[in-house]
């Protein structure tokens, strides 16, 4: 039978010494929310507060899908906080510099994953074991691929080939399952009268949707210009997705060629299937947990002789671009990241507890807690110990 998760998710950022006092110029906030990822939570605190969003400051990218709590900095923000239905923002203290990535240390999950038969918690709880040993396969997974619509295009691939208007259509037009019905309606507008723009401009509300429509009312062919109109966080996110996608087929394709196929097995991501390992040897585990796997960017320098060149060269090759095309010509920001990522996490401070389903008669519940890297997704751990295909009682 096919597993069926109801994960209850809990994370909190745990943060490196960040000591806030009574002086500086950046305001600290402890910011919990649920049903809400967190760039929507900052776009309602920056309409609440009437700030921009450029002022604020933050560690990482937190999913929807979860209670969650993290921090963040606001230049000149309000000594106060803020309660709504879905957000809670607590004042802390000033900082003298903004609140970023680099004082994030990781990132502490409490979960409980239920409706699990007897065959399905006996190898949850075996893979626990075995992950503790081999590690967990480090893909990004699909709250990465938020802006990949869903017959799998990304909005970088058309920006590399300088197809701008068709990039900026997708960045504005494209559905998503998780659209809210005023969202949904403009879209429909959009696809409705795209090209029309004095038309879109009297019907858009405020917002930097009908920002992006005004120049086009000035400048109708400079989709290039329009592209740039967008917010620098979404931009930077379309490319982040597509690097991204890159990197989890590198990892793949690694795995391919230093994997007998019985030591694999393919779990299914938003963007395509990846593979899974178990029972390692320990020549392999020794080359899997020092193997450090690069972004692709044109930035990226390879010798002949450097041990993933074949491998890059396969997974470029499948995209038909080069590594130079992942310089975005006319565009100075964004562009494509430089550096590398671990193949493996290991899940630290791990506890779990295996128990009877009050909500699912007959059925077992496991509740786990660990702390993980910044940036490790604790769904991948998730699919780790879930997703063997069909298990027996």
């Amino acid at each position: 039978m096919k597993l069926k998760q109801q994960p209850q998710d809990f994370c909190v950022e745990e943060l490196t010494e960040v000591r806030p006092g009574q002086e500086g110029a950046y305001a600290f906030y402890r910011l919990d929310k649920e049903s809400l990822g967190t760039p929507e939570a900052i776009d309602a605190i920056c309409r609440k507060w009437k700030i921009a969003r450029r002022q604020v400051g933050y560690g990482g990218l937190k999913d929807r899908h979860a209670r969650t709590t993290q921090y963040l900095s606001i230049f000149h923000g309000p000594r106060r906080g803020l309660k709504q239905t879905h957000l809670h923002v607590q004042y802390l203290g000033q900082l003298a510099a903004p609140y970023g990535p680099k004082q994030v240390s990781g990132n502490r999950f409490q979960i409980v994953v239920r409706d699990l038969s007897s065959g399905q918690a006996r190898y949850a709880l075996e893979a626990l074991e075995e992950l503790q040993q081999e590690g967990v396969p480090n893909y990004f997974d699909d709250q990465r691929f938020g802006s990949v619509t869903p017959d799998r295009r990304f909005i970088a691939r058309y920006l590399i080939a300088e197809d701008y208007e068709q990039a900026l259509k997708l960045a504005l037009t494209a559905p998503y399952e998780h659209d809210r019905g005023e969202i949904k309606r403009l879209k429909e507008m959009l696809r409705k009268e795209w090209g029309n723009w004095p038309t879109l401009k009297e019907h858009l509300p405020r917002g930097h949707v009908r920002s992006v429509v005004n120049y086009l009312c000035d400048h109708p062919q400079d989709f290039r210009g329009a592209f740039a109109c967008l917010h620098m966080e979404l931009k930077t996110l379309y490319l982040s997705a597509y690097q991204s996608y890159l990197w989890n087929r590198c990892l793949t394709r690694w795995l391919e060629l230093h994997c007998r196929p019985e030591q694999l097995f393919e779990v299914s991501l938003r963007i395509g299937p990846v593979w899974f390992f178990r029972g390692l040897s320990q020549a392999q585990r020794q080359a899997l947990h020092s193997l450090q796997i690069p972004f692709l960017s044109a930035r990226l320098k390879l010798t002949e002789d450097h041990p993933l060149k074949p491998i890059i060269d396969d997974v470029l090759a499948a995209e038909k671009i080069t590594l130079r095309q992942l310089k975005l010509r006319h565009f100075r920001k964004p562009f494509f990241s430089r550096g590398e990522r671990p193949a493996v996490f290991f899940p630290q401070d791990l506890r779990y507890q295996l128990g009877d389903d009050e909500l699912n008669a007959g059925k077992r519940k496991l509740y786990l807690e660990f702390v993980l890297p910044r940036g490790c997704y604790a769904t991948m751990l998730i699919k780790r110990i879930t997703q063997i295909g069909d298990i027996a009682d």
